[in-house]
């Protein structure tokens, strides 16, 4: 029988159109009987059909049809090792392609990628040209980490029977993992020729088309699956990200919500949301609070149900701490942790690390040697996860993505660890009581804003974060100003950032700055609708197409050079810079940043004070225009700072790793300090620290916002 869809691809199988009686009784057509349990089966009445299988059974036990199809009726309705015994037993008596193929399928529900490959290799060796085998096969080769091996599997399927749209699929998928989008997306397009009304495939197709910034088309693709899987809350999940990156917030909100709502337990589609009602002005912060709380309880509820794990009362010289992320390569969490990686004494922190997300490039490959482990956790689920944290004795877990991408929050949910910490990757709560701890800093966290989290500030003395240069000679050049007589504002941040306000105020920067231009270069830029949006977004402004220069992403290297064109950096709010603004510094730009109410709009204000240019910190939106014109008209005094600015940022506790390092080091066995005298103090009943700021489900409702 044909197997349910399973995300973005699935196996097949097969139920016979004629039964194959055996022994019938002169009283009972056992013929006619399958025939009806097939027709129950097929139309989804289980109850029935079961009834009639077991009636074939009860008067022929050695009917290998009716055991078969009991075992994948058994399976249907979640009884796996049940269905998987019964169809093994099946096979004993009658060995067939069919049989063994169905057996690869339920293997596979049961995650035996293994055993679901050794029966699909059985039912080839009886069946050689059997596509649909050699195509569930492919499909299992990919589960179990072996693209090139799927590839060949689902070729030879599309071969042996190129009308096969679920082939396509499944290599498509393959040829994705290798890398080769382009082959993927002609094996999508193929599937959708002969099947146009696979959501599967227009969900694909969208994932190829919004990698490669085509954010209008994906967004298409999506809804083309939307229309015929309405319900499917990774759909709806998909399109937010999409708008979201096309500026078009209230969609992408309510595509977020509406995923939530579908799946009330999906994780990624509630952080996308939370990421996302943090960067709208418009959004208050109690209801950003509550969403998180709310995050928090559905993931406690899908923990609570096996028993937590054991948590020891050690004391310990060094401690294992585990760092979280599905960004230890080149991204921010990359760039702002290699430093302090490099310089953690070993003899206080055994750094442990948690890839949540496969990658390889230059700065993966100079993190690895610092950790004493790299675990790929990406295959795991989050009790397989938790346990694995927990049997490698981690003292101390790090969060370091928070709501952003390729986040497991859910994992901390079963506090694997006896201490859990979020830091660096995010900007507001995690909504997770089981974090203990958010590291933060007094600029981007005010004592006075602490009840805005569940977990408990610990604070570094001088900022956060500690920024690692890159490792690129590119020389900071003369103020584009001095040459073409006109101030270019620039902006290097995610489009998602520019949210109306910021684009009206900066609208009103422009026009106060005669001639002025501003520069905006993001990855969103790629897509021409997106450019001309963003023109349209202006223009509702006043301010002509000629005033902006629209570009989009680059290699680093060639992305910081672009600074060189850039005389003020402009932060948007309240989603502040982080990286873009450290690296403007480092090119010899000041960023104007804006006084902000929480966390997220406090990084910008962190930075620039840090790094001794708290005269870039604007009150409001009035204070925002008036220093950007001041510092506009004072070209000698931006050329003179554009000299020294690199230096200065150099010198400054933002790039000084040997001390952030002692700083975080000491953080660490503060809190570990803070819990074994919790252990103390309750005679060893209590497994986590008494923690004054941060709440359990029914705080989450007292916090008062101003």
């Amino acid at each position: 029988m044909q197997m349910p869809a399973d995300h973005e691809s699935c196996t097949s199988g097969d139920v016979p159109k004629d039964g194959t009686p055996h022994a019938p009784s002169l009283a009972f057509d056992a013929g006619a009987v399958l025939q009806a349990a097939f027709a129950h089966h097929q139309a989804g009445r289980t109850a029935q059909a079961a009834e009639c299988y077991k009636q074939i059974l009860q008067r022929d036990a050695a009917h290998a049809d009716a055991m078969h199809f009991l075992g994948v009726l058994a399976c249907d309705v979640g009884n796996l090792p049940a269905g998987i015994d019964l169809i093994e037993k099946s096979i004993q008596l009658l060995p067939n392609a069919i049989y063994l193929n169905n057996l690869g399928n339920m293997r596979g529900r049961a995650r035996d990628h293994q055993g679901a490959i050794a029966a699909y290799r059985a039912a080839l060796s009886l069946a050689p040209d059997y596509a649909e085998a050699h195509s569930n096969l492919g499909y299992t080769l990919r589960e179990a980490g072996d693209p090139q091996a799927a590839v060949d599997s689902c070729a030879q399927a599309t071969r042996l029977k190129p009308d096969h749209a679920q082939a396509w699929i499944n290599l498509g998928n393959a040829l994705l993992d290798l890398g080769s989008d382009e082959g993927a997306l002609d094996s999508y397009i193929k599937a959708l020729a002969l099947n146009p009304n696979d959501a599967n495939a227009h969900n694909n197709v969208g994932n190829i088309l919004e990698k490669y910034g085509q954010a209008a088309g994906a967004a298409d693709a999506y809804q083309r699956a939307l229309a015929l899987e309405p319900g499917r809350a990774s759909l709806h999940n998909n399109l937010g990200n999409v708008l979201r990156d096309q500026g078009l917030l209230d969609q992408a909100t309510a595509s977020y919500r509406q995923a939530v709502a579908l799946d009330p337990g999906f994780a990624q589609a509630h952080s996308n949301l939370l990421l996302l009602l943090n960067t709208r002005p418009d959004m208050s912060l109690r209801e950003q609070f509550d969403e998180a709380c709310a995050f928090g309880q559905r993931q406690a509820a899908k923990a609570q149900h096996v028993e937590h794990l054991a948590l020891s009362g050690k004391t310990a010289k060094r401690l294992r701490v585990g760092f979280v992320s599905g960004d230890l390569n080149s991204h921010p969490v990359g760039f702002f942790l290699e430093s302090v990686l490099g310089h953690l004494d070993r003899e206080r922190i055994e750094p442990v690390a948690y890839a949540t997300r496969e990658r390889d490039d230059a700065v993966s490959k100079r993190l690895m040697p610092q950790f004493s482990a790299w675990h790929d956790i990406s295959r795991l689920d989050d009790e397989a996860c938790a346990r694995r944290i927990h049997d490698d004795a981690i003292d101390i877990l790090v969060d370091l993505s928070g709501h952003t991408n390729h986040n497991r929050l859910p994992v901390f949910a079963w506090k694997p660890a006896p201490v859990q910490a979020t830091w660096l990757g995010y900007f507001a709560t995690t909504g997770l009581t089981s974090i203990d701890y958010v590291i933060a800093d007094r600029h981007v966290l005010p004592l006075s804003e602490a009840s805005q989290f569940v977990e408990t500030p610990w604070y570094l003395p001088d900022s956060y974060l500690c920024f690692t240069p890159p490792p690129f000679g590119i020389e900071v050049g003369v103020l584009p100003s001095s040459a073409n007589g006109a101030i270019t504002f620039g902006c290097f941040n995610h489009l998602v950032k520019l949210n109306d306000a910021v684009v009206a105020l900066w609208a009103r920067v422009l026009d106060a700055v005669p001639q002025s231009r501003l520069l905006l270069k993001t990855r969103q830029l790629d897509d021409p609708a997106v450019q001309a949006a963003t023109l349209e977004r202006f223009a509702a402004h006043g301010i002509h197409a000629t005033r902006l220069v629209l570009e989009g992403q680059s290699p680093r290297a060639e992305l910081l050079a672009a600074y060189n064109r850039v005389d003020i950096a402009l932060d948007p709010f309240p989603y502040a810079g982080g990286t873009t603004s450290v690296e403007a510094l480092w090119m010899g730009v000041p960023v104007l940043t804006r006084r902000g109410e929480r966390f997220l709009s406090h990084v910008g204000e962190s930075i620039v004070s840090t790094a001794g240019l708290s005269e870039w910190i604007a009150a409001d939106d009035d204070d925002y225009v008036a220093r950007a014109v001041r510092f506009s008209t004072q070209r000698h005094q931006l050329a003179a700072l554009r000299s020294t600015l690199r230096e200065r940022l150099l010198a400054s506790p933002l790039c000084d790793a040997p001390r952030f390092a002692r700083h975080l080091e000491d953080a660490f066995h503060g809190m570990w300090a803070h819990r074994v005298a919790c252990l103390h103090a309750n005679n060893g009943l209590s497994a986590q620290p008494d923690r004054p700021s941060s709440g359990d489900a029914r705080a989450c409702a007292e916090r008062n916002f101003a």
